[in-house]
């Protein structure tokens, strides 16, 4: 299973890769206007984003819309003393952005600025493929698996949604496993995916 998982890694990492910058361009255009319509998001103030990195959809039209329209973004940062966990910490146009240990740019981490997650109304969670179902395969690090773990242990009412392009879609079954995070819907440049329960 294992190595299916990591085949499975393997091939859509690239089929996003392959993606030419204008179909990355289109795909961050379209996805904003499905989030437009997602009731979720349009309540929403307080929301966790990303900074696409290694072919992940582009979420910073998203950012921008967020910006313009009072909503509060923040963005995942390395925990400094919990290994393998994120935090999430506000993100605006003059924040100071530092490599972390992968080569990503992240917030520079400051106590007044983190949020805690029961205090995000949603969390935007990157993925490598999913299925139908609403099973993923992220980039095999964990990170948001155990740092989203205490919304269902302590049945927080933040949404996880998937973000992704078309071509990540598995058309047959991912086998989800225990500890993975429970996403409320994946959302594609053409698509809703509505997820399980």
């Amino acid at each position: 299973m294992r190595h299916l998982t990591s085949h499975l890694r393997r091939v859509y990492r690239q089929r996003r890769k392959d993606l030419e910058p204008s179909q990355q361009q289109q795909a961050a255009e379209h996805l904003l206007l499905q989030c437009q319509q997602q009731p979720e998001f349009i309540q929403a103030n307080n929301i966790a984003l990303y900074l696409a990195n290694d072919g992940e959809i582009d979420l910073a039209p998203l950012i921008d819309y967020c910006w313009q329209h009072n909503k509060q973004v923040y963005l995942p940062v390395l925990h400094p003393f919990s290994h393998g966990h994120l935090l999430f910490v506000h993100y605006h146009r003059q924040t100071l952005m530092l490599p972390n240990r992968f080569g990503i740019l992240e917030p520079k981490l400051r106590c007044l600025g983190i949020c805690p997650i029961a205090e995000l109304d949603i969390i935007f969670a990157p993925l490598v493929a999913f299925d139908p179902q609403g099973n993923r395969v992220g980039m095999g690090g964990g990170f948001y698996d155990r740092t989203l773990a205490p919304i269902t242990r302590d049945k927080l009412h933040t949404s996880v949604i998937g973000a992704a392009h078309d071509c990540q879609l598995v058309e047959a079954g991912l086998t989800g496993e225990q500890w993975d995070i429970p996403l409320q819907k994946i959302l594609t440049p053409k698509h809703v995916f509505y997820c399980a329960d």
